[in-house]
């Protein structure tokens, strides 16, 4: 299976379980990694957004790869989340990291001193320069509050030969075509948006880094299997099954949406750490209405 092969279909963005205590709980992230695994996912990614990375320490990062690394034993590849808004600061953690047992990096663009285009090219090229690893460049305008857009990610596509995929969370699907229609054959469009993830196969797209593939893997896997297949009408079936639920989980903030669902099949607490709070009352309600008329 060549580099980029492995990074199409599936992608999970893997929640970091927590204890009452606020201390990584990590049989349960042991019970999560199994469950998508074994729910036919493609690939997991270990320190993402999903994963509350900005409030773990270096050592539970490392920790928790580790950890990641020995559960998945190669049943399907591992990416880890390594990004931030200092291009030497990212340069450091990639030549120090242990990625033994890794097959390529997430990079969330820069965030908070809002670079432009020319900084974001300079910042990446840099960045999977000094990769051992293939690297995914990853977009995500609401949290970082700089866009990448088409142009530099279709310079970086053809310029740096390390690039091989760019997560686009942009929402703004005519920047994800135009990416899909110039791109390089040989580099993937990865949608980073559950509910969006049909159009953008539909549109040529490669796959998608899902969030709701936490708690419904064998569906949303599916779904994102037959889309590449070219079977709309089983993909869109398998869709509107879990629309409602990818809407509900957003609703009072990622991760504490899955995380809530997660509790209900028991494979992991409910439980984020501050800043973040779990669901309020009425979306808890509306999760469990939704999960009670799902399994009948």
């Amino acid at each position: 299976m060549s580099s980029i092969e492995k990074f199409k279909g599936t992608g999970v963005a893997l929640v970091t379980p927590f204890d009452k205590n606020g201390d990584i709980d990590f049989k349960s992230l042991e019970n999560v990694i199994n469950h998508v695994i074994n729910g036919g996912v493609e690939y997991v990614v270990a320190l993402g957004t999903t994963g509350e990375t900005p409030v773990l320490s270096s050592e539970e990062k490392s920790a928790i790869v580790r950890h990641t690394v020995k559960v998945v034993k190669k049943r399907v590849s591992v990416v880890v989340g390594i990004g931030g808004n200092s291009t030497h600061e990212v340069v450091h953690t990639l030549k120090s990291f242990d990625l033994a047992g890794v097959d390529a990096i997430l990079s969330v663009s820069p965030y908070y001193n809002k670079p432009n285009q020319a900084g974001i090219f300079q910042h990446y090229k840099m960045v999977a320069e000094a990769s051992p690893l293939p690297v995914i460049v990853y977009n995500v305008p609401g949290r970082t509050s700089s866009n990448i857009t088409a142009e530099t990610t279709l310079k970086l596509a053809r310029e740096v030969k390390n690039i091989i995929a760019v997560k686009e969370a942009s929402g703004n699907i005519d920047q994800m075509m135009q990416i899909i229609k110039h791109k390089p054959k040989d580099f993937l469009m990865i949608s980073g948006d559950d509910l969006i993830t049909l159009p953008i196969i539909a549109s040529g797209g490669d796959g998608v880094i899902s969030v709701i593939a936490n708690a419904f893997p064998k569906e949303f896997s599916e779904m994102t299997r037959q889309a590449l297949k070219g079977n709309y009408d089983t993909a869109r079936k398998l869709h509107y099954i879990l629309d409602e639920f990818t809407r509900l989980i957003f609703a009072d903030g990622n991760p504490a949406g899955v995380k809530c669902v997660l509790t209900m099949m028991k494979i992991a607490p409910p439980f984020v750490r501050l800043p973040l709070v779990q669901v309020n009352a009425q979306v808890e309600k509306a999760l469990v209405a939704e999960y009670a008329a799902y399994k009948k």
